[in-house]
């Protein structure tokens, strides 16, 4: 690592600000003019026919690309979402403030009956200047048969989520460490148990290999249920 008072920072610092400038503030040249408002022509062409064809653009799931597709069809697929799970309803009013406003009297509480450190209260206290209510959108999955939607929960501006990013500092390490002999986190780890798995004569030329999907994960695991689950794995480790 690179301490930040080298000099080499400065220089790189230095050197991008120039290339931004000569980049945004150079004029461009008869040719990329043309390239440019030709592009925008495209843009332009793009945006009328998805207004008028009432179609919709979603980054797709697992996957750096686009998907287009009907506005209506879209909304059907996240309406039967809800439906199938029953899971969520919609705000009538936004709850915003009465959720910060919740998680900053417990950080006080906790602080005042010195149940965390200053150091904890101040890592987990939520910033009201970048803080915003969590919300729930759909990306396409067109990898699966008939494009269903997959739910994805934004909160990376919640209140609640440096009491998250703070926790999963604390218990990660925890799990991993306990439950390794059980868990695959990638394609190394893979070849390092099916090695030992061999080596204890159990892999077979009828051994079977399988995959499995898991319908709307987060809508199965209740709250209540996973808290009990996390607390007798931490009293029993």
């Amino acid at each position: 690592l690179i301490p930040r008072n080298n000099p080499i920072f400065k220089q790189y610092s230095d050197h991008l600000l120039d290339y931004l400038n000569q980049s945004y503030f150079t004029p461009l040249s008869y040719k990329d003019q043309l390239i440019s408002r030709e592009q925008a022509q495209i843009l332009g062409s793009i945006r009328r026919i998805i207004q008028n064809m009432n179609l919709i653009i979603r980054v797709t799931d697992k996957g750096n690309n686009f998907g287009i597709g009907s506005a209506n069809d879209f909304e059907k697929k996240a309406q039967k979402f809800f439906s199938d799970t029953n899971a969520f309803i919609e705000l009538s009013s936004n709850p915003f403030n009465e959720i910060l406003d919740k998680v900053i009297q417990l950080l006080n509480t906790l602080r005042g009956k010195i149940f965390i450190r200053k150091w904890q209260y101040e890592q987990m206290m939520p910033d009201r200047t970048n803080c915003e209510l969590a919300h729930l959108y759909f990306n396409p999955k067109t990898h699966k048969d008939g494009i269903p939607v997959r739910p994805i929960e934004s909160t990376i501006h919640a209140s609640t989520t440096k009491i998250s990013k703070f926790l999963d500092k604390i218990l990660r390490p925890i799990f991993d460490d306990k439950c390794k002999d059980t868990t695959i986190i990638d394609g190394a780890s893979l070849i390092t148990e099916l090695s030992k798995y061999n080596k204890k004569g159990l892999l077979k030329p009828t051994t079977l290999f399988c995959t499995f999907d898991i319908w709307n994960l987060y809508t199965m695991l209740p709250q209540e249920e996973t808290l009990d689950i996390l607390m007798k794995f931490l009293h029993a480790h």
